[in-house]
C-alpha cells in the first residue's frame, strides 16, 4: 500500500521529474532494474548517479570505490549511494514541481562546475556537504533506516 501511494504522489506532485525519469528509464530499459522502497532503480553505465522522481539511476561502477576500498566494501558503498539517491526521491515528494529548480539544478552545478570541483579538492570538502546532498543523506537514512554517504570524500 505504501508503494502505491509513493508512486501516485510521485506521478502527480512530482510529475515533471518522474516524466523526465521515465524517459531516461526508457533509454536504459535493457539495463538491470529493481524496486527499492517504491522507487524504480536502474543500474547504468554512467559514472554518476541521479534521481528523477520515482526513478533512480545508480552507477554500476562507482568511481570512488578504489579510493575508499580500505574503509568500505564496494557493496557497502553501493548500498549507501542507493540510500542517498533514495533521499533525493523523498525531496521530490516534498518539493513536487520545485524539485528540479531547488535540488536538481544546484546539485548538478555543485557536482560538475569546475569551480565546485576545485573548491572540493582544495579544502578538502565532501561532495555531500552541500545542502542538497546532506539533506538527501538525512532523508534517505530516516526513511530506510540504513546509512547513506555521510561526509565521505569521493573526489
Amino acid at each position: 500500500m505504501k508503494t502505491f501511494f509513493y508512486r501516485l504522489w510521485q506521478w502527480t506532485w512530482g510529475f515533471f521529474q518522474s516524466l523526465l525519469g521515465f524517459l531516461v528509464y526508457l533509454r536504459n530499459c535493457k539495463r538491470p532494474h529493481f524496486s527499492f522502497h517504491g522507487a524504480v532503480v536502474t543500474l547504468w553505465k554512467n559514472k554518476s548517479s541521479v534521481s528523477l522522481g520515482m526513478f533512480v539511476f545508480v552507477t554500476d561502477e562507482p568511481y570512488f570505490c578504489e579510493k575508499l576500498k580500505d574503509e568500505y566494501s564496494p557493496e557497502e558503498l553501493a548500498r549507501r549511494l542507493l540510500v542517498h539517491e533514495y533521499g533525493h526521491t523523498i525531496q521530490s515528494l516534498l518539493l513536487g514541481p520545485l524539485y528540479l529548480i531547488a535540488i536538481g539544478i544546484p546539485s548538478t552545478l555543485w557536482g560538475f562546475l569546475p569551480c565546485s570541483l576545485r573548491l572540493r579538492k582544495e579544502k578538502p570538502l565532501s561532495y555531500f556537504a552541500f545542502f542538497t546532498e546532506s539533506w538527501a543523506n538525512r532523508l534517505g537514512e530516516r526513511v530506510t533506516g540504513e546509512k547513506a554517504m555521510e561526509q565521505l570524500l569521493i573526489d
